[in-house]
């Protein structure tokens, strides 16, 4: 049996003016605490991991590129109605699972509408879960593209802890996207450049992509006393044969973020390099692929910090302790850390 474990666990004290309101510029320009196991984190940027990193190394990123899917509409009596699309159900892009607030008012068959009165969405109805509906997508047919619509009406799906208006939608997409689908940013990914990437590969470094569509559990706390008996949404992810191949001839992997760790780890649990997961990684976790990640600052009581132990063990703590001592940025346009599960 598994030891037991508490959410409680997975808490720590996250002083409010440490949450990153805007990205750093440049993006490269991010600090990186460097995991040194027992030793004292080393305290660096993100434009230094070309000192980290070299022949023998492979980086995997998550070129997953995020959907404009927060859309600010309203029902037809005038109430407001927040809408954020989570992925689509149909190949064509129409339907939709979403979350929407206030979700209590909204029933099957309702349109809602932009300001400027056009119908956008019509609730289809909840989904089994509950916690989601079923919306379809007005307008979109086999001549026209869904994205256009959302490009029309929606804004970047920030985290309600930042507040402030990002200026640059560019600015919450990693500069090597390529695949539109997610309802939020691999946020690792979001410190790097071109440049950055030119100068890793002149190291030696190898850089492969992987693709797992950012979903609901991003936005879902846990509940559950015990983390995992927390019910995980499924995620789609994609490893190319490349990127697999890869893996397999690297000295170490380097995963860029949470997201691709999961691609990664699911592929080796499941054996099907595509298809959905629902893998909760938690202590105790036979690890398969993945050395070291890169990661940025968790929310306490999440799944993500949950993983996070599962990697490092108890030295996380200590780890984010510091982080918070050193004035570190935090969350989605924070800074980040470079962590090595091998690390004693």
């Amino acid at each position: 049996m598994p030891e037991p474990l508490h959410i409680s666990e997975f808490d720590y004290v996250l002083p409010e003016d440490r949450i990153a309101q805007h990205p750093i510029e440049p993006r490269d320009a991010a600090r990186l605490l460097v995991d040194r196991g027992s030793a004292d984190p080393e305290h660096l940027q993100v434009r230094n991991l070309g000192d980290l990193l070299g022949p023998g190394d492979l980086l995997v990123v998550n070129e997953t590129r995020v959907l404009p899917v927060r859309l600010r509409l309203q029902r037809s009596s005038g109430g407001a109605v927040e809408v954020l699309l989570l992925e689509p159900r149909d190949p064509a892009r129409r339907m939709w699972e979403a979350l929407a607030r206030p979700g209590r008012k909204l029933h099957p068959g309702d349109i809602l509408f932009n300001s400027r009165g056009t119908a956008v969405v019509q609730v289809v109805g909840r989904m089994p879960t509950g916690d989601t509906f079923e919306l379809e997508l007005l307008g979109v047919d086999t001549e026209s593209d869904p994205t256009e619509i959302l490009h029309a009406n929606g804004e970047m799906p920030l985290p309600p802890y930042i507040t402030e208006k990002l200026v640059d939608a560019e600015r919450y997409q990693t500069v090597y996207s390529t695949t539109p689908g997610s309802a939020a940013a691999p946020t690792a990914g979001l410190h790097f450049t071109l440049e950055l990437m030119e100068d890793l590969r002149q190291a030696g470094v190898r850089i492969e992509p992987v693709e797992l569509v950012v979903g609901l559990d991003t936005f879902r706390p846990m509940s559950a006393s015990d983390p995992r008996d927390h019910p995980m949404h499924t995620e789609r992810y994609r490893v190319p044969d490349t990127t697999w191949k890869a893996c397999a001839e690297a000295q170490r992997v380097i995963a860029v973020g949470t997201t691709a760790v999961r691609a990664l780890e699911s592929a080796a649990r499941s054996g099907q390099l595509e298809g959905r997961t629902d893998l909760m990684i938690s202590r105790g976790h036979d690890w398969k692929v993945v050395d070291l990640m890169m990661t940025n600052f968790h929310l306490p009581r999440t799944t993500l910090l949950v993983m996070i132990d599962a990697f490092v063990g108890p030295r996380w703590s200590r780890l984010y302790a510091v982080a918070v001592a050193d004035q570190y940025r935090f969350l989605s346009f924070g800074d980040a850390m470079l962590l090595d599960r091998r690390a004693i």
